[in-house]
């Protein structure tokens, strides 16, 4: 199953939670190892989440020694900080993406056949989630939102 990810370099909020990040690895006691920070490094440039070997892939074609075992043992220490956001994208695959201190997210849409992930903002969504939550006077701490189906190059494909 092929999946497709967004780069951006200049991503909004990089440069925060690459910080915050650090600051966070610092305060827990971690040092400074090349392979976590290279994790670190190379999530705060996406806009959307990727599995542990395309992590480990794009630091390879970055000229990186970094294997995925180290890539997997850094997303551990991160997702246990509470600095990663978790996508299970299907067939046992879990993608990674910043968990921004401020709460900025977004949501995916999920392609049952070919596995891309798309993100997606709605203001709507978020005014409805919070409307509910004062409805049901319940204090939603946080949300994800998974739509799963096909994406526009697959229903073509099928339709051929």
């Amino acid at each position: 199953m092929s999946a497709h990810s967004h780069t951006h370099d200049s991503h909004p909020g990089a440069t925060a939670w690459d910080e915050h990040a650090r600051a966070a690895l610092t305060r827990a006691g971690y040092r400074s190892g090349a392979a976590r920070l290279a994790v670190v490094d190379l999530l705060a440039r996406q806009d959307c989440c990727l599995s542990a070997r395309e992590i480990a892939d794009r630091l390879r074609e970055q000229g990186s020694s970094v294997g995925l075992a180290s890539v997997y043992r850094a997303l551990e220490v991160l997702d246990e900080l509470g600095l990663l956001g978790r996508l299970d994208s299907g067939e046992g695959t879990v993608r990674y993406e910043p968990a921004y201190p401020n709460g900025h997210h977004h949501h995916h849409l999920v392609c049952d056949h070919c596995g891309c992930v798309t993100p997606f903002e709605d203001d709507g969504l978020e005014a409805a989630i919070y409307s509910l939550a004062k409805q049901l006077d319940y204090e939603v701490a946080g949300h994800d939102v998974v739509l799963r189906g096909s994406c526009p190059d697959c229903r073509l494909a099928q339709k051929r």
